[in-house]
């Protein structure tokens, strides 16, 4: 039996989420962003990342990094994040792109792109581990950022609910890839899939076991 909620145990704990954010208000920024991404290392589609601009101290219960909740508390708290926000954007890094640059590069220029289409600017931007260079905006990238930072913590929701329902649909016009429950990932029901079936459209092909599926097949 799970532990019962207690609100002010969860207030204070969010609380807390807010160091980095404070952090940075106390240095004289105001408006700070959190940027995170879901999907670099799924097989196919695109990367989703995400950036939100939350008001300060604003309490989200049971906020947290994405992958710590269930997918019921997520969406609820992905519509929240979405009607609180001072501004919140998520954008897609294409498969080209991956395939093209990588995809750590991709996904760089991904949160680039998710910070350029907020509206308004923030001044200050917190990254989950990857270390950006914005144009003439401030930056610190933390180290597990999505459990350690609200803002962060509400990107990465908000990319994760994104990207999932993208998969539910691709599950719908590939039904064999299990990509309702997978999400892409290299689950052994998915690389099995691909060697029984062959790559989709959607997989990116600089990815194993996919690459390797495609060189087999050139080579026979």
């Amino acid at each position: 039996m799970g532990k019962k909620f207690d609100e002010e145990e969860d207030r204070v704990r969010v609380s807390n989420l807010y160091h980095y954010e404070d952090d940075a208000r106390r240095q004289g920024y105001k408006l700070i962003a959190g940027v995170d991404e879901v999907g670099r290392g799924s097989l196919i589609g695109p990367v989703l990342v995400s950036a939100v601009i939350l008001p300060p101290d604003f309490y989200f219960a049971k906020l947290n990094d994405s992958k710590k909740i269930s997918a019921h508390i997520r969406e609820k708290l992905c519509e929240e994040i979405k009607s609180a926000a001072i501004a919140y954007s998520c954008v897609e890094v294409s498969i080209d792109e991956i395939d093209t640059l990588n995809v750590y590069q991709a996904t760089l220029v991904g949160m680039k792109r998710a910070v350029v289409a907020l509206n308004p600017q923030p001044d200050f931007v917190l990254t989950d581990a990857m270390k950006v260079e914005f144009d003439e905006i401030d930056s610190l990238a933390i180290v597990r950022g999505d459990t350690l930072s609200a803002s962060i913590a509400a990107a990465s929701i908000v990319a994760k609910v994104t990207r999932d329902k993208l998969a539910d649909e691709w599950s719908k016009i590939f039904p064999n890839y299990g990509f309702e429950k997978n999400r892409g990932y290299g689950t052994k029901f998915h690389r099995d899939a691909i060697k029984n079936l062959g790559a989709t459209e959607i997989h990116r092909h600089s990815f194993n076991p996919v690459k390797s599926m495609l060189q087999n097949n050139s080579n026979r």
